[in-house]
């Protein structure tokens, strides 16, 4: 496994200079934002994908920094029932895969998208129970009417272009938000359809990481590194659905935290070695959202706890055995 990073903790640089930071604080591989909700601060496909000069130039650099790309983020909502926004985003990731075709990389890392509860919805409509009935019926039209149809015809055109592992995010908010979603839509869609394995956004919902690694297996094609802490008061008090912003670090029921502030060493050696068993070997990417600290302290922090965590070498022969 790779050390990495989600590049845009360093969008108000220039690509260089965040390649260079990158490298010497121990980062091996970079994941850019590319459209949607990540931006295209280092990256724009549909730039680079129209002019040779500034493609090769771009290439040039990555190769000079050292580094490798993991995958290209496109994280949007490309079934949003707007559909202006449901076509910037939609547009976004294609010109993701098409740059990945350039670039020889067969992942990207994405969200599966919120449709409306009609089809003539303005805003997304996350169901999180099952009653009223209207609730199922929601869900119905959003899976059969709208989801699937979109990913496979996605997915077809994903892998036409070499893009052969669609890395969704488990994040509530999105269709595809734990284990079981992202089975159902994988069974409907294909074997491109996977996961980028975030643990931030599953323990809050109440699930345990390993357990999801263990239950996910081969269909995880990417991996975030980014902690959470759940505040047992608030937790207790208000459970664990929580609409406050961010900054309201006090009251909410759980906040980003970077590495090591949300769980210890050995919660990250456990889920490294799980991986490990179930075969993952490429990029840990580390998300810093950390609001309580400097965001180069954080990420230096995280660096270092990886680091000292991540299983990098090649197994050896159980000479014991």
């Amino acid at each position: 496994m790779k050390v990495g990073i989600v590049a845009n903790i360093m969008q108000d640089k220039p690509l260089a200079k965040a390649l260079d930071y990158f490298r010497n604080i121990g980062i091996q591989t970079i994941e850019p934002g590319c459209g949607g909700y990540a931006g295209k601060s280092h990256v724009n496909p549909a730039v680079l994908l129209g002019d040779k000069e500034k493609m090769d130039g771009f290439k040039r650099t990555i190769a000079d920094s050292g580094l490798t790309i993991s995958a290209l983020s496109c994280h949007g909502n490309p079934i949003h029932p707007d559909q202006g926004i449901a076509a910037a985003h939609d547009g976004d990731m294609r010109d993701a895969v098409r740059l990945c075709k350039e670039l020889g990389l067969d992942t990207i890392t994405c969200f599966s998208g919120c449709a409306g509860d009609c089809p003539d919805s303005k805003s997304p409509n996350w169901v999180t129970c099952p009653w009223p009935d209207d609730y199922l019926k929601i869900l119905d039209y959003q899976w059969n009417e709208v989801l699937i149809p979109y990913w496979k015809e996605f997915a077809a055109f994903a892998k036409e272009n070499g893009v052969t592992k669609i890395a969704l995010e488990l994040h509530p908010g999105f269709m595809v938000y734990n284990s079981e979603t992202l089975k159902r839509l994988r069974g409907a869609v294909g074997r491109e359809i996977g996961v980028n394995f975030d643990p931030s956004h599953l323990l809050w919902q109440g699930m345990d990481p390993v357990s999801v690694i263990r239950e996910l297996k081969d269909a995880i094609y990417h991996v975030h590194a980014k902690d959470v802490k759940v505040d047992s008061i608030n937790t207790a008090v208000n459970g664990v659905l929580d609409t406050k912003h961010y900054s309201n670090e006090i009251n909410r029921s759980w906040i980003f935290r970077t590495i090591g502030y949300g769980n210890d060493t050995a919660y990250w050696k456990n889920i490294f070695s799980t991986l490990r068993i179930i075969g993952y070997d490429g990029a840990v990417s580390i998300e810093h959202e950390d609001s309580l600290i400097n965001r180069f302290e954080g990420l230096e922090k995280a660096v270092r706890i990886v680091k000292e965590s991540l299983i990098m070498e090649d197994k050896t022969e159980m000479w014991w055995a």
